[in-house]
């Protein structure tokens, strides 16, 4: 009986046994089984496009042999496969067995195993690494009938039981993939999340430090209103008071002195580094107001009005006080403003 025969016993597809054949190039039952195993979930591909391994079958030298294999070949040749037994023997030593009987099988003299013929022993020194063998008169009897189906039906429970096992791993290895790929997968939203959570503490802080500086801002505009409209009262009550010919008032001196110092350059007039002017024009109108050097001359002022108004020419203009009445000619154009007495303010009217 061939392999294919002997596969085809076992229940296996046509299909699928024509492919294991040629896919592991007839070198035996064994590997055309593993094959079949190995390849169950995939479909059978198109024969002509199938090449054969050119793998010897087994795991080389050194390696155990499987008792499945043993029981295979033995099944092979009780089925009625014939193999010359003139052949090469096995590697290593043969040696007779018994001078005078004749050699009825091989035996392994490293395990202690026998074979029917050269072919299984060939086999078994294949996937043992065993080298010496001897010929010898022990004679394997033929298997009956009911040991063949007996045979058969416990290589098919031991393709079974590979079968379970081969799939029980495949499950726990996909068990593990599957644990692995969450894990990834938690990891990513572990860090996807805590890179969100960096950017909402980083826009908070942000917008914390934007309400500070917007704060700080309004502070500081609302300190320079009150700043300026605390110098416009001053200005306007030192105006009054030197279009009516008064005393700037002095203030009450309180506890610290910086104030009293602060109101003595009032009376003084000299230590004013600019002056505040306001012009009027005799000829009515919106006044001008300017500020300028002390140590500006007069001339400057009058170049400041005909910048903002055409009625006015520089040469020939005209500057007086209302109070105390006063007209400046022409030579005092030259004159600082702290010379002529303008400082810190004071109202010019031009003509």
């Amino acid at each position: 009986m061939s392999d294919k025969d002997v596969l085809l016993s076992m229940g296996f597809d046509p299909a699928r046994v024509e492919w294991a054949l040629k896919a592991t190039g007839n070198r035996g039952l064994q590997p055309a089984m593993d094959f079949i195993i190995e390849n169950e979930g995939k479909p059978v591909p198109d024969l002509s496009s199938v090449f054969s391994s050119s793998a010897a079958p087994g795991g080389g030298g050194g390696e155990p042999m499987d008792e499945d294999d043993e029981d295979i070949e033995a099944l092979k040749a009780v089925y009625g496969k014939q193999i010359a037994a003139g052949g090469a023997g096995a590697s290593g030593s043969s040696t007779a067995g018994d001078a005078g009987g004749e050699a009825k099988s091989i035996k392994c003299t490293v395990c202690g195993k026998t074979f029917k013929n050269v072919d299984l022993a060939n086999y078994h020194a294949q996937k043992s690494g065993h080298d010496q063998f001897e010929e010898s008169t022990e004679e394997i009897k033929p298997l009956t009938e009911e040991e063949k189906k007996q045979k058969l039906a416990e290589l098919r429970e031991k393709m079974t039981a590979k079968r379970a096992v081969k799939a029980k791993e495949d499950a726990k290895e996909n068990l593990a993939n599957e644990a692995i790929r969450r894990k990834a997968g938690r990891d990513m939203n572990a860090i996807r999340e805590e890179m969100k959570q960096k950017e909402l503490i980083k826009e908070a802080e942000k917008k914390r430090k934007e309400k500070l500086e917007d704060a700080k801002a309004r502070a500081a505009v609302k300190a320079q209103i009150e700043a300026d409209k605390k110098a416009r009262a001053e200005k306007a009550a030192r105006e009054k008071a030197l279009r009516e010919g008064k005393t700037l008032p002095e203030q009450s001196a309180p506890a610290a002195g910086p104030s009293a110092t602060s109101s003595a350059p009032k009376v003084a007039g000299r230590d004013y580094p600019e002056t505040r002017l306001q012009i009027r024009l005799a000829s009515g109108g919106q006044p001008y107001t300017t500020t300028l050097s002390s140590d500006a001359p007069l001339r400057e002022v009058a170049e400041f009005l005909a910048a903002q108004t055409l009625a006015v020419n520089v040469d020939t203009v005209k500057f007086s006080l209302t109070f105390p009445r006063k007209t400046f000619a022409p030579e005092d154009f030259s004159r600082s403003l702290r010379d002529l007495g303008l400082t810190p303010s004071a109202v010019l009217v031009a003509s």
